[in-house]
């Protein structure tokens, strides 16, 4: 990855909904009140532009944010029909549950894009472009950050190295705390190297918790993993 990002066809524009995003990480409304809140990578989420109209004050970051968003918008959609093709075909990989079927799933990512994309063009400055592990934010800038589907999800494609830079740098900006969600890759086995950052993350002094979520999608990935600062 470098400064300008990536290539617009090697970005795959595809994000969940708000709701699924209060599932995955167990959250509520009231624990987000009056909190600054950073998704990162956030992709073509709905979380931030619902969270404008519920008075939340949340942040998008993403490398695909380098791009204009009506493009995005248009790769979203053709990255949407070829994923639920994909779907389709698998299956056996996912647990229907949450959704109904491939369709019920696709309407979610299509309001999804919808909602991500009509903010982004109401407030661009709430999506900020970066290039991880690198993020342009102070210290402790964030009280809350959120991470869906990147670390631990293609850990065959991130090395441990590039894991640790990143979670090093997510909890530089947090004040309070930093979410992850899943904690498998995208076979739905346990990341390899996870229990051995959750003792390097407990011996530097942060409070680490394994939780169970009510969602879950792709087979095995229901836990989140919630990492605190602890108090002064």
């Amino acid at each position: 990855m470098n400064k300008v990002g990536l290539d617009l066809e090697r970005i795959v524009f595809i994000g969940r909904t708000f709701e699924e995003y209060m599932a995955m990480f167990s959250l509520s409304i009231d624990e987000l009140e009056g909190k600054k809140i950073l998704d990162c990578p956030a992709g073509a989420c709905s979380f931030t532009a619902v969270s404008q109209q519920k008075g939340l004050d949340v942040t998008a970051c993403d490398i695909a944010y380098y791009h204009p968003g009506e493009a995005l918008a248009r790769k979203g959609k053709k990255d949407l029909n070829h994923a639920m093709e994909r779907v389709e075909k698998a299956k056996a990989q996912y647990v229907f549950e949450y959704f109904d079927d491939v369709t019920d799933l696709a309407q979610h990512r299509a309001r999804a894009l919808r909602d991500c994309a009509a903010d982004m063009k109401e407030r661009p400055e709430r999506y900020v472009p970066v290039t991880l592990p690198s993020l342009p934010f102070k210290s402790e800038q964030f009280d809350l950050i959120l991470s869906a589907h990147f670390l631990f999800t293609y850990g065959d494609r991130l090395d441990q190295a590039f894991h640790l830079k990143v979670l090093e740098e997510l909890l530089r900006v947090a004040k309070e705390e930093v979410r992850l969600f899943p904690l498998v890759d995208l076979s739905g086995s346990r990341y390899e190297h996870l229990d051995e950052i959750i003792t390097m993350l407990e011996s530097q002094g942060y409070q680490v918790e394994e939780r169970s979520v009510p969602y879950e999608f792709q087979r095995n990935a229901n836990t989140m993993m919630r990492i605190r600062k602890r108090a002064d």
